[in-house]
């Protein structure tokens, strides 16, 4: 089996109970997915079974999210799975809302929550937080390519947001500092991841419906689909000799140090790196 899959992954559940079923239905150990998701939110996690795992880093890694917005209090883990740190009766408007949401687009620094998988030291942030051990938190720099509102409701102190960014980018941290920006609080309420790179939620499959082999191999994508490099058909002899490791020399032009993927009978046979007219191998999959 290879391939991607294109998983709606219930509220709930880590990103790492997603692989655990799929691999108990497909009976495949080698599946892993892009992009973890925190367990109370849900959407679009991109899975790749068999040798596609080998694919990962070069899937589009932009995603896509409606994050609702709790106004006038904080928490220590920026969501509501934490507990609340300060409240707040202040009642902003959407004026304000809007002015404030200027300040978060394009390439921003940002403080990840200290509740997050990031290593310091060898060691995630999220095991200081639990041990109650101070630790520096670097800024990391993301860009947000698009930041809409989506709907406000005044009475609660709700706003729900459109938000497209780059990968590492954290929702949670977007709505701790729209609250400190707005000089109120703020902590995400609702996460819906609607697109990781090519993979849209109109197209994801519940996890309810992936629970046989028969079915996971019914929703497989094949690679070539969502992989965006120029592609090249291999002869016979040219796949015999990137199947023992060898570099290629092509008649057919490429842009220097670029990805191809090579193409043997139509399936994917490699992806490699160009070098002038060579065709050297990264990734060989026959």
């Amino acid at each position: 089996m290879f391939g991607f899959l294109n998983v709606y992954k219930p509220s709930g559940m880590t990103s790492h109970d997603v692989i655990a079923v799929l691999r108990r239905a497909s009976k495949i150990k080698q599946i892993g997915h892009t992009g973890t998701l925190d367990p109370f939110a849900e959407g679009v996690l991109p899975v790749c079974i068999g040798k596609a795992t080998r694919l990962i880093e070069y899937l589009n890694d932009e995603k896509a999210y409606i994050g609702t917005i709790q106004l006038g209090i904080s928490t220590t883990t920026y969501d509501n799975e934490g507990d609340r740190v300060n409240i707040s009766d202040k009642k902003v408007n959407l004026e304000e809302i809007e002015t404030a949401l200027e300040d978060f687009r394009g390439e921003i620094e940002q403080l990840p929550p200290i509740y997050s998988a990031i290593k310091v030291n060898g060691k995630k942030l999220y095991e200081y937080a639990r041990e109650n051990k101070e630790v520096e938190i670097k800024p990391r720099r993301v860009t947000i390519f698009k930041l809409e509102i989506v709907d406000f409701n005044f009475e609660k102190q709700q706003v729900s947001l459109l938000i497209e960014c780059s990968k590492g980018t954290y929702i949670r941290s977007v709505a701790n500092d729209l609250g400190e920006k707005l000089k109120t609080y703020g902590h995400l309420i609702k996460l819906v991841r609607i697109k990781a790179g090519d993979f849209e939620i109109n197209n994801a499959i519940k996890l309810d419906n992936l629970n046989t082999t028969e079915k996971i191999q019914e929703n497989l994508i094949y690679p070539l689909e969502k992989l965006h490099f120029p592609v090249y058909e291999l002869t016979e002899e040219e796949k015999v000799k990137i199947s023992n490791g060898m570099t290629i020399r092509i008649d057919k032009h490429f842009p220097a140090f670029s990805l191809v993927t090579l193409v043997y009978k139509n399936k994917i046979a490699a992806v490699a790196q160009t070098d002038k007219q060579q065709l050297r191998c990264e990734k060989v999959f026959i």
